[in-house]
């Protein structure tokens, strides 16, 4: 039981404070760190389903914010009017314009990705599956986030990270890792904080 206590822990307080999954303390804990979001800001939340993220960036961006939550699964309705969401596939191109037509001004401030695939037990394609989910999740954030916008990336840790992280830094100018402490300490799961976004116009050539 020792090793699950931490998890167990979370579990009861997400349960004692409305929130519809422990994964909303991960969340919790980025933007306390890294402040990547803020009262009035417009979030994508990808991968968004049962909803604890929307619940926490609600907290954060208000009345005046939007928050559009996108996941294959459904979600029970939020209490929130500037709350929307999309039962889609994060992999079909048609999403970008489904986000892009909620959107007020045609951007958004942040991206937030808690991306998982189905665990099959076999760690490299599960790997796989996950980096290529976080991939789609990052072109969104490139076609939908303001310049200059922010970026929360979950990935999990492996071989194909490097080249990843890489691709990231091709179109952010702020990288960096963070594992809150509400994940799994076995988990391979870690979070890639992206600042500033870099225009098409400002990228060097490779």
């Amino acid at each position: 039981m020792r090793k699950h206590s931490r998890i167990d822990y979370y579990y009861r307080k997400a349960k004692v404070e409305g929130y519809r999954s422990r994964a909303a303390y991960k969340l919790k804990e980025i933007n306390e760190k890294f402040k990547v979001m803020k009262e009035g800001d417009i979030v994508i939340d990808l991968g968004a389903a049962p909803g604890g993220w929307i619940q926490v960036s609600r907290e954060i961006v208000g009345e005046k914010g939007l928050i559009i939550g996108v996941d294959l699964n459904p979600m029970i309705k939020f209490p929130w009017d500037n709350v929307k969401t999309i039962q889609a596939d994060v992999t079909n191109p048609e999403i970008i314009e489904k986000i892009k037509v909620m959107l007020p001004k045609g951007y958004a401030d942040v991206v937030l990705s808690d991306l998982s695939p189905k665990v099959s037990g076999i760690w490299s394609v599960d790997h796989a599956r996950q980096i290529f989910l976080t991939e789609k999740a990052l072109k969104i954030a490139i076609e939908l986030l303001k310049e200059e916008g922010i970026c929360v990336l979950k990935v999990f840790q492996g071989h194909l990270l490097k080249e990843f992280i890489n691709e990231v830094k091709r179109n952010f100018k702020e990288v960096r890792l963070f594992k809150p402490k509400a994940s799994r300490k076995r988990s391979a799961e870690i979070y890639i904080i992206a600042r500033k976004k870099i225009s098409q116009h400002q990228k060097l050539p490779l």
